[in-house]
């Protein structure tokens, strides 16, 4: 049903791209500066990421959807209240807000791709326990390279207007098989290392729950917001982009998200929300017997200021305005965990972090991101290892960047190769321009 519905899309999307560079190719998108060479490369704009785009005040927009819109508009399990990534996934794909019964098929066809090739299991379960999960889980998702569609149809010399095909192809059965890894990474490292099997009337999410080991109606929809909020960020972020540099080489799905999730691993990326949840324990430590109220929280927040930390989980390199990821995150605690001690902490933050920032002068967005929220649900369902959590956030990236990698192939995007320069470079490029 996915692919019948792209092979309807992809020729219009591609003779419509063929068609704006023809026109428009030489149009010329902005300067870059010297600041922005070594910055990081800020606000440069030089890629095409056809699935999100990220707007500093609206935040996040799967396909010119907001998140609020995606939570109203995506299909849901019965009974529930939060869309089910797998809608997230057709949307992705295919630019449409998907049927009940699209999304019910895609759940069936992801529980039916999810067995693992045996040499995946014995590596899992070789792994020593004190191996990080996330290198756990991109050792895995690279090895799965032997299952690639995409690499066994290059070797065979498939013509490039078929390459779009087989990534998708591998991209969903990677989808299918990454919660499979991922749960038997967490039974391994932190329970008994049994594991339970997909079943075939559940979603994408439920049965990810199940096989991690917990059977709580409110955990399913917790991750089922978790996954769709987390799954893409437009190209330009660490995972992101990794994913589509590593594919522009043609290396298949699986090599690509492995390099995207050791990206990841990162702390300045998805180890953030670990990072947040260890300063609040230490904060809310340090609070000893005091009564949590935005005067006690104020006072505390200026100690830590004062002294040289941070707040972590405030500010956003793109983002000036309250991250709508952790708006959903928090609406889902006031539904579910409105008495939870730490929501009720992260909720006085919030109500006293963004003035307090404004007034020290020196944050651009005082405003809360993603990782100021995560930690804190997971921990209240009882999902309290957070050396686990990136894996999650792991899961749930691999359904923004391999349909952006689909559309990659599908568009026949080249490979990348920027022009870089030295330094004595840089300064030879500046005197030649101050002499004109």
């Amino acid at each position: 049903m996915l692919l019948e519905r792209l092979e309807e899309i992809v020729p219009q999307k591609q003779a419509e791209v063929k068609e704006f560079r023809k026109a428009h190719g030489d149009h010329v998108l902005g300067n870059v500066t010297i600041d922005q060479a070594y910055g990081g490369m800020r606000g440069v704009k030089c890629m095409v990421t056809e699935t999100s785009v990220l707007d500093a005040e609206e935040g996040i927009r799967y396909r010119g959807y907001t998140l609020p819109e995606l939570q109203e508009k995506l299909p849901k399990a019965a009974g529930g209240s939060e869309p089910l990534p797998e809608g997230a996934l057709w949307l992705l794909l295919t630019g449409e807000i998907p049927t009940q019964e699209q999304v019910d098929a895609l759940s069936v066809e992801l529980a039916s791709r999810a067995d693992l090739p045996a040499h995946v299991v014995n590596m899992l379960n070789s792994f020593p326990t004190d191996l990080h999960p996330m290198a756990q889980l991109s050792c895995a998702i690279t090895a799965m390279h032997s299952e690639s569609k995409f690499a066994a149809a290059y070797a065979a010399g498939v013509k490039k207007d078929q390459y779009w095909r087989y990534t998708l192809e591998d991209s969903i059965d990677c989808i299918a098989k990454i919660p499979v890894i991922a749960a038997m990474i967490y039974r391994n490292v932190f329970k008994d290392g049994a594991i339970g099997v997909v079943d075939n009337s559940k979603d994408f999410s439920a049965n990810f729950a199940s096989l991690l080991g917990f059977e709580c109606e409110d955990f399913n929809e917790l991750l089922r917001i978790y996954i769709t909020i987390h799954a893409d960020h437009e190209g330009g972020n660490v995972s992101a982009h990794t994913t589509h540099l590593v594919g522009s080489a043609l290396s298949d799905p699986y090599l690509s998200l492995g390099a995207g999730l050791n990206g990841l691993a990162g702390p300045l990326h998805g180890l953030a929300n670990q990072e947040v949840l260890i300063w609040l324990t230490k904060f809310k430590e340090s609070l000893g017997e005091t009564e949590i109220t935005n005067e006690s929280i104020t006072e505390a927040v200026w100690k830590t200021l004062n002294s040289g930390q941070v707040v972590p989980g405030y500010g956003h390199a793109v983002l000036r305005k309250t991250d709508p990821r952790y708006t959903c995150q928090r609406d889902f605690a006031l539904k579910h965990l409105p008495e939870d001690p730490n929501f009720k902490l992260v909720s006085t933050l919030y109500n006293v972090v963004p003035d307090i920032l404004l007034e020290q002068g020196k944050a651009k967005n005082p405003w809360p991101n993603v990782d100021a929220h995560s930690g804190i649900l997971l921990q209240a369902y009882g999902l309290t290892e957070m050396n686990y959590y990136t894996v999650l956030f792991g899961v749930s990236r691999a359904i923004g960047v391999l349909p952006s990698l689909v559309w990659d192939r599908a568009l026949n995007l080249p490979l990348e190769r920027p022009k870089s320069h030295s330094t004595e470079g840089l300064k030879k490029i500046v005197a030649a321009a101050k002499q004109i």
